[in-house]
């Protein structure tokens, strides 16, 4: 049932039920009436029995008894996501799904940090498991089980002190805060609606290529200012002797090489501009 559900959903757990099925052959069971519930789960009939799967905020939004706290607590602690699978009010029981961390990872955040970047995990998954991952990967500013509108909230405060906030994310969840962050990221495996809601979408799907992103905008930054000097420089130095002004302290120039100059300038601002093409 769970699997047969989770089909229906575009988050990254869903894909690795529905590789179960198809990995072990097992045929989905039709699902009526699917829901996604933002921040908690998905829900849905299956032979007219409503399955709730989702996280223990989904039990409190549906007032089911939660009796496996202990349970969850001893998943969570091995750095679980925690799944409840309930059909009516009834528990049938909770699966740990473990994060798979990229190999990557680890080098990113202290490439970040290397750039005097502050990295944050924000989150809707439980303390214990997103605690457990960000000490794997070097992260130590942790903000855990919240929902959507509170990782707007999340971004809406940093901006509010002054940073410039990048918010990467794949999934439905992560969009409004992909769109409210200053630069939102995405990567190509994502869900459709964070794709549209990102500035950047990483074709390659490989999260180095943040710490490439970050290179060449600092780069083109500076090459917009490298290119704007040269073009005032030009104009500044050229106009005022073109015109004659500086004719009495006998500094003067044919107005048809002032006019070749600018010509330059604009030459300079292009092949200075074409170097860009060598960032890697």
């Amino acid at each position: 049932m769970c699997g047969s559900l989770e089909a229906k959903s575009t988050h990254p757990i869903g894909k690795a039920f529905t590789d179960y099925l198809e990995e072990n052959k097992i045929e989905a069971l039709d699902v009526q009436e699917f829901k996604n519930v933002s921040g908690l789960g998905i829900m849905g009939k299956i032979n007219n029995e409503q399955i709730i799967v989702g996280n223990s905020k989904i039990l409190e939004e549906y007032g089911i008894k939660n009796e496996h706290q202990n349970t969850e607590k001893s998943l969570s602690e091995k750095g679980n996501s925690i799944v409840y699978i309930v059909k009516g009010k009834e528990i049938l029981g909770i699966v740990g799904v473990n994060d798979i961390v990229r190999r990557e990872a680890k080098e990113i955040i202290k490439e970040l940090e290397k750039n005097k970047i502050d990295t944050i995990m924000l989150t809707g998954d439980n303390k214990d498991t997103a605690t457990i991952i960000a000490r794997e990967i070097g992260i130590t500013d942790v903000v855990a089980n919240v929902l959507p509108a509170q990782k707007t909230a999340t971004i809406k405060e940093l901006k509010e002190k002054g940073k410039f906030v990048m918010m990467c994310g794949d999934g439905i969840n992560d969009s409004p805060a992909l769109a409210t962050a200053n630069i939102g990221v995405s990567v190509n495996s994502g869900t459709d609606i964070a794709m549209d809601s990102s500035d950047v979408i990483l074709t390659n799907n490989n999260l180095k290529s943040v710490i490439r992103l970050i290179s060449i905008s600092k780069r083109t930054v500076r090459n917009i200012k490298q290119n704007l000097f040269w073009a005032f420089f030009y104009n500044v130095l050229m106009i005022p002797v073109a015109m004659g002004v500086l004719k009495p302290l006998g500094i003067s120039i044919n107005p048809m090489i002032a006019s070749l100059a600018m010509v330059l300038s604009s030459i300079t601002v292009i092949f200075n501009a074409l170097r860009l093409r060598n960032v890697s």
